[in-house]
């Protein structure tokens, strides 16, 4: 039997035929999906059509009852659990931003970078010229250089949003699974963060869960909808937004 290397040119991801079900309703239906390295994916659905429940397979906090979810077309992710996927380079961003907020922006990126030390390790440990470099590239990248020595509970809420992604980078993720960032946000703050994805995404892949259709626009990528747990339509945002099926099940509510 061919491998999927084999079949398959290099993917990043790859979702099969995924399924999986809660008391007897399919969350996930047939499922197959294909993310490419350096690709900036937006998914847009109804509720319940299974986004939540497809991030939370990529990243082990659900096991499916059918398929496969294959990382760097290799590594069988639903054979790893949570911990291993992070520490694999699966980064994973949830709708509400948990930062630090009695510490500065600094200090959450400081922390984030430290992860992988144990807490005793991280008390003793003094920042390589490196690191450093690291933070301020990650500041500049989250548009938040000006406000580092700030508590973190002084920030908008756009701006913990985008100094929790920085936390996220500074971990360096191979990919980087972002839910609804754009909630809550300005106008102002929404095309900015089109900006910093887009940003992100030239270095690693980047899969972004929104309602916010301008967003989407504004990202100006690849658009997979969702529907009762399985792919409707996928493809530009004018070719998704003009599909009959996805104007009925989606856009038409």
């Amino acid at each position: 039997m061919n491998t999927i290397a084999e079949t398959r040119t290099k993917s990043l991801l790859y979702l099969e035929d995924v399924s999986v079900s809660f008391d007897g309703f399919k969350a996930i239906n047939s499922l197959s999906l294909v993310v490419e390295p350096g690709e900036l994916r937006a998914i847009i659905g109804p509720n319940g059509a299974g986004k939540t429940t497809m991030m939370d397979i990529i990243t082990g906090k659900t096991r499916p009852d059918t398929g496969r979810v294959i990382f760097e077309d290799t590594i069988d992710l639903t054979k790893k659990d949570e911990a291993d996927i992070a520490q694999l380079g699966i980064g994973r961003k949830f709708q509400k931003p948990t930062v630090f907020e009695s510490h500065t922006v600094w200090d959450n990126l400081e922390l984030a970078l430290n992860r992988s030390r144990t807490v005793f390790g991280t008390l003793f440990y003094t920042l390589s010229a490196d690191d450093e470099a690291r933070i301020e590239e990650i500041l500049e990248t989250i548009r938040m250089t000006h406000r580092k020595n700030e508590y973190a509970a002084n920030l908008s809420h756009g701006q913990k949003q985008w100094l929790e992604i920085g936390m996220l980078l500074a971990q360096e993720p191979k990919l980087l699974l972002v839910d609804e960032p754009v909630a809550g946000m300005t106008d102002a703050e929404t095309s900015e963060t089109a900006l910093l994805l887009k940003e992100i995404a030239k270095t690693r892949s980047v899969v972004v869960v929104e309602h916010d259709m301008g967003f989407i626009r504004d990202l100006g990528v690849k658009v997979t909808c969702l529907a009762e747990g399985s792919v409707l339509a996928e493809g530009s945002i004018d070719f998704v937004s003009n599909d009959p099926k996805v104007i009925e099940n989606y856009l038409g509510r």
